[in-house]
């Protein structure tokens, strides 16, 4: 799958979150429930939250269009196009976006 700030699968994304109650689309692109690895695209509106998000391993956000702003342990990074955002290693963190937003989201989850 392709992705770019202006792509087919992003303006869907956009789409179907402004037409959503929750503000929110999502498509996992890799992975996903019971793998290692998982990829996720969200498109997420402005003044959205993702908020107490429990961290199950190494996760990073790739901001595709928009800003967001991560806040762990007190610490916040905001992320504009291209940035690529690590959440650092705690439990739970916050995902407040500034402008309507596109990003993907990877997860490597911990091997039992």
């Amino acid at each position: 799958m392709q992705i770019s700030a202006e792509g087919t699968v992003v303006e869907e994304l956009v789409r179907a979150a402004a037409g959503s109650p929750s503000g929110r689309a999502g498509k996992t692109v890799y992975g996903g429930s019971g793998r290692l690895l998982g990829q996720t695209l969200v498109a997420l509106n402005r003044g959205a939250v993702l908020d107490d998000n429990p961290n199950p391993g190494e996760t990073t956000f790739l901001v595709i269009r928009g800003r967001v702003r991560l806040t762990a342990n007190g610490e916040s990074t905001t992320g504009v196009p291209f940035d690529l955002i690590p959440v650092p290693d705690v439990d739970e963190y916050d995902l407040d976006v500034l402008e309507d937003a596109v990003f993907l989201i990877t997860v490597a989850r911990p091997s039992e």
